[in-house]
């Protein structure tokens, strides 16, 4: 007996989930494939290469230990950031990359890190094979391009294709293999830049017999399943390289709006060349261009879309013809003017009997359809000895004019116009305006009053200004300067990210201001659309100030000036909240918020259970689930776990409580048995840690059933003629036979493919007898909805012993001490709690458990009138167990019922009360069910079998 009580206690204390040390561990870090790999090679430095087949899905899994649950992080390269292009997802530290490319091929690197000690990492290298199609190209012994092939010539058939492993390429000539060394006139190498890559066949000094049907095969041996791939050539005396020709007159001069089309047509060739169309620098084609049979056509052509185009002609033989064209897009833009008061003087005033000149500048397309003209006062103006025009060359761009006024005079005060046109029209022209007089005068700039320093608050908008006078005012250039003493790589930059803003009004206007754009600001005077002379500035130096950032501060009380603490004393739930210390400056206020709290933190799941999940029943699954406490000591001491758990296609939970008994050390890993998870169903469980201040931060996890890693489980066959009774069966060392007997009908039943393979108890008369015996010599035992059938030795029923024969007691306790006794104590303490389930989820006439039920009731009370109330009830069927004992009645049952483990008590009030009858009536909500004993003083009592 004292080895049975000592596995007992050794038992019942596994159960309880309490381990003395921890088990925080710092990450480890192991990557596995999934799918078709086409060879999974291990080079040095522990690194494999996983090889796979382009198109086909990488799949590689990092599995990962470690607590708590470490963070997985994939990259390429070592702390780079991963290709996005293509199909890729993540999910569960699971990498997935679905119709692999070329260019994804590399070194994968799997980082997790959880904390403690230093990141896991490991890596993989991805090797993605391919194979090209070969394409054969055709070169002569000079650089020459030829009409023809002569006789005279040496000609170089050129195979290449791209592949990863290297290539291996074969010719033939007319299904004819050439070997180097089978024919004089044919030399077959590899040219040294190519890596191998490309092969040559060369014929030397051309013969009529080369003239052939020449194929090119290229293999990389089945590597990965990839299948040889071949072309062909036919080389023959018209073999020719392409040249084309472009149906149109260089350049292409077009109105914005109007259709262009260009055609390219192929001059000579063979084979026949194909066509195509590019731009320069490698810039997409118009979204609105066609091209079809080498035609080109671009509708409602706009600005964007001038520029140069080129065609392109190829036959793999010789180098690819190419002609360009350029199209332009007529237009009139960027027209400014600026004063010069005489060149030839260092004058800043327009001074009577001294020269000024008018300068005005238009970008135009094309520049040489440009053309200007002046109006003084709206009249047409000539060039002449005093009033000089000139113009720059029409072939520069931007173009320019200038009027040079020679000896002003008063009468040649007035309103000059530059006018700039098109020289066919259809654009609409630009005028720009310039007065000339007494008033006209260079450009002051300065700063208000009191403005050249300007303080503002951080997260305000501020306005820099600058008055700038002068006719006319010239546009404002506002820029920042680096400060006295500091050196910078890069001058500041703009709010906006430029180096310069412009501002016509003379303000600058910033949003948002930050810490960032203190410093000093430039307003300065440009050149356009004023006088050309030497630049105006000032400056304005921006003061951004900011409240102060203040940090909580979790020290005890000190003497220190700029510290402060308060004491809360005996902190109940009254007492949680946010905590809020102002602090206060010239600049504003600065807030520092505490929010004080008695919540537990969250659970940590332990993720590196050994085969957590175990299946007993075909239709069900268990799952042990493990976790740690973060931080245990931190707050007043853990009583409780809320369980919730959700099946991930339903909204409803399922609640209970799980109570602790003692302390929680730091690393300590608890452990609850989740049963009864309907297959292949996946659940959603979230734990809630529980004190007496309420409940704390809660986690969560997903469970997802899979197969169970037992062969012999992997393989279920039910051996029992009722599926109740499935996933039993029968040790065949036993020498003894299992029947069922109904206590319903007469007769037995036996229960095929269970026993030995023989019969030990002779016929199948004594099997009836052995049947008839007292109940207690064949005994169940219910545990958590497990049947167990524990049997013993045969005997030979026609020795008539009397059932209460003290030979056959002792034969019968000595044995139910040895065998059965032990029996139970293992299966009662090791068999998992229940855990209850959705009942819409199974089918209510089996449901085992206990759970909370809509349930429809008439209320009534003597002198009232009925009222029909919805409310939550217990409803569900409890587990039983029966175990025998040694006297008389030999057996003991243990019978729970489904009844009410927390309730919320809720009044209405009944219809038609006669007076001086009370019509509140009051009557409790279920909010959580479990399996216990029904208490008839306060539960109408009701069992069903």
């Amino acid at each position: 007996m004292g080895l049975v009580f000592g596995l007992l206690w050794l038992l019942t204390s596994f159960l309880q989930g309490a381990h003395s040390q921890g088990v925080y561990a710092s990450p480890t870090v192991r990557i596995v494939h999934a799918g078709q790999a086409c060879n999974v090679e291990e080079e040095q430095h522990s690194e494999r290469v996983y090889i796979i087949r382009e198109g086909e899905t990488l799949e590689l899994q990092c599995l990962v230990t470690g607590h708590p649950r470490p963070q997985v992080r994939w990259t390429k390269t070592a702390g780079g950031a991963l290709d996005t292009q293509g199909k890729l997802s993540l999910k569960g530290g699971t990498l997935k990359i679905e119709n692999i490319s070329r260019h994804q091929g590399g070194r994968y690197y799997c980082k997790a890190e959880n904390g403690l000690g230093f990141p896991a990492i490991r890596s993989i290298r991805v090797d993605v094979y391919y194979l090209d199609k070969p394409v054969i190209t055709v070169h002569q012994s000079d650089d020459e391009a030829k009409e023809q092939f002569y006789f005279e010539r040496t000609v170089f058939l050129r195979c290449a294709a791209n592949s990863n492993p290297p290539v291996h390429y074969t010719w033939t000539r007319d299904r004819e293999v050439l070997a180097q060394g089978s024919d004089s006139g044919v030399e077959i190498y590899k040219p040294f830049f190519t890596q191998g890559q490309t092969k040559i066949l060369k014929l030397k000094n051309l013969r009529l017999q080369d003239y052939a049907d020449y194929t090119c095969f290229a293999s990389v041996k089945n590597s990965c399943g990839i299948r040889d791939r071949s072309t062909h050539f036919i080389l023959n005396n018209r073999t020719a390289p392409p040249s084309v020709k472009i149906l149109l007159d260089d350049p292409v001069v077009a109105n914005p709006g109007e259709t262009i089309t260009l055609v390219c047509k192929v001059m000579g060739g063979h084979p026949f060349p194909t066509l195509r169309w590019l731009r320069l620098e490698d810039e997409e084609l118009p979204r609105r261009a066609i091209v079809k049979d080498g035609t080109l056509t671009v509708p409602v052509i706009s600005d964007d879309d001038g520029g140069t185009y080129t065609c392109v002609a190829s036959n793999n033989v010789g180098n690819p013809a190419k002609k360009f064209i350029t199209i332009l897009v007529r237009g009139l833009r960027k027209g400014r003017f600026w004063i010069t008061p005489d060149p030839y003087h260092n004058e800043d005033n327009i001074q009577i009997g001294r020269e000024v000149k008018i300068s005005c500048q238009v970008e135009a397309t094309p520049s040489e359809e440009l053309q200007f003209s002046w109006l003084k006062n709206g009249r047409p103006l000539k060039s002449s000895e005093r009033m000089v025009i000139t113009h720059t060359d029409p072939s520069i761009s931007p173009g320019t004019t200038n009027l040079d006024i020679i000896d002003l005079k008063f009468t040649d005060f007035g309103t000059y116009t530059c006018v700039a046109s098109l020289r066919n029209g259809g654009i609409p022209e630009i005028s720009i305006d310039v007065n000339i007089s007494s008033t006209t005068v260079p450009p002051e700039l300065s700063v208000p009053k009191g403005q050249s320093q300007l303080i503002v608050l951080e997260g305000h908008t501020v306005d820099l200004q600058c008055l700038v006078s002068g006719k006319p005012k010239p546009i404002i250039m506002w820029s920042r300067v680096e400060e006295s003493g500091q050196t910078a790589a890069l001058p500041p930059m703009m709010p906006d990210g430029s180096a310069q803003m412009e501002s016509y009004d003379g303000i600058l206007r910033i949003y948002n201001v930050t810490r960032k754009m203190s410093g000093a600001y430039r307003c300065q005077t440009s050149q356009y659309n004023g006088f050309n002379v030497k630049p105006r500035e000032a400056l304005i130096h921006l003061v951004v100030q900011f409240t102060p950032t203040v940090k909580p501060v979790y020290t005890e009380f000190s003497d220190q000036s700029h510290d402060t603490s308060y004491h809360v004393k005996a902190l109940n739930r009254e007492g949680y909240g946010e905590y809020t210390c102002d602090i206060t400056n010239e600049a504003g206020s600065g807030r520092c918020t505490f929010l004080l709290t008695g919540k537990a933190y969250r659970p940590e799941f332990y993720h590196d259970t050994y085969n957590a999940l175990w299946q007993n029943r075909p239709q069900v699954y268990g799952f042990k689930l493990q976790w740690t406490q973060m931080e245990p000591n931190s707050v007043d001491r853990i009583v409780a776990y809320r369980l919730g758990i959700r099946q991930m296609d339903q909204t409803r939970w399922w609640e209970q409580e799980i109570p602790i008994g003692g302390p929680i050390q730091q690393g300590q890993l608890l452990t609850y048995n989740l049963t009864e998870l309907i297959k292949p169903e996946s659940y959603l469980v979230r734990l809630t840690p529980i004190t007496r201040y309420g409940e704390g931060d809660a986690s969560e996890r997903t469970i997802t059933y899979s197969a169970p890693v037992n062969p012999h489980l992997r393989e279920f066959h039910c051996s029992f003629e009722e599926e109740a009774l499935c996933s039993f069966s029968q040790d065949k060392s036993d020498e003894f036979d299992w029947i069922r007997q109904s206590g319903t009908k007469e007769g037995t039943t036996n229960t095929a493919n269970t026993g030995p393979s023989s019969d030990h108890t002779g016929s199948s008369q004594d099997l009836k007898s052995f049947a008839s015996l007292p109940s207690y010599y064949v005994s169940l035992l219910y545990i958590s909805q497990s049947l167990v059938l524990i049997g013993w030795e045969s005997f030979n029923p026609k020795e008539k012993l009397p059932v209460t024969d003290d030979m056959t007691l002792r034969r019968i306790k000595l044995h139910w001490k040895a065998t059965l006794v032990l029996k139970w104590i293992l299966l009662w303490t090791c068999q998992p709690p229940l855990f209850l389930h959705d009942v819409s989820a199974v089918n209510l006439r089996q449901f085992i458990g206990c759970a909370v039920r809509e349930f429809t009731f008439l209320a009534k009370k003597p002198g009232c009138g009925g009222l029909l109330i919805t409310t939550d009830a217990c409803w569900g069927r409890c587990e039983t167990w029966e175990k025998p004992v040694l006297e008389s009645p030999f057996i003991e049952s243990y019978q729970r019922v489904c009844t009410y483990n927390m309730t919320r008590m809720v009044s209405v009030k009944l219809p038609n009360c006669k007076p001086n009858i009370d019509p509140i009536y009051t009557y409790a909500v279920a909010l959580r069910c479990a399996c216990g004993f029904c208490l008839t003083s306060t539960t109408e009592c009701i069992t069903s079998v």
